[in-house]
């Protein structure tokens, strides 16, 4: 698997509900680009456009989140992304989002499955992305 990627972001007001805690749906939003921002680490180039040069549709098939601790506006947000598990379809990131000291604020997975654009089947991974991801 590749090393983890480190992303930071800054809690903006829009993403906080009228209270000033993180609007619950923005927690997906935080995964989904700090995913992309790993994918172009590890490509060295824009990532989502080499995977999308795969000839696949990485839709996602699964996301889950658990959410840990608040995070409020003007927080810095620590996010990392690893690669948690490659299968035959299929490819699972682990995203965990951390607030103040080292707090887990978040933690999601997000499963991708490889669809053919032209028949919109199931198809194996493409060998250079199993590369990129192993």
């Amino acid at each position: 698997m590749p090393d983890a990627v480190f992303v930071s972001r800054t809690v903006l007001f829009g993403d906080c509900d009228p209270a000033g805690v993180v609007y619950t749906p923005r927690f997906s939003y935080f995964a989904v680009e700090a995913i992309y921002v790993a994918l172009d680490k590890w490509v060295g180039v824009p990532g989502l456009r080499t995977l999308m040069g795969f000839n696949i549709l990485p839709s996602v098939r699964a996301m889950s989140i658990e959410l840990l601790a608040p995070a409020t506006w003007d927080d810095e947000m620590i996010i990392k992304v690893g690669v948690a598990k490659l299968g035959r379809h299929s490819f699972t990131f682990l995203v965990e989002g951390f607030v103040g000291d080292g707090i887990l604020s978040f933690v999601a997975n997000i499963t991708h499955v490889c669809i053919s654009p032209e028949t919109k089947e199931v198809v194996p991974i493409p060998a250079p992305l199993r590369a990129l991801l192993s």
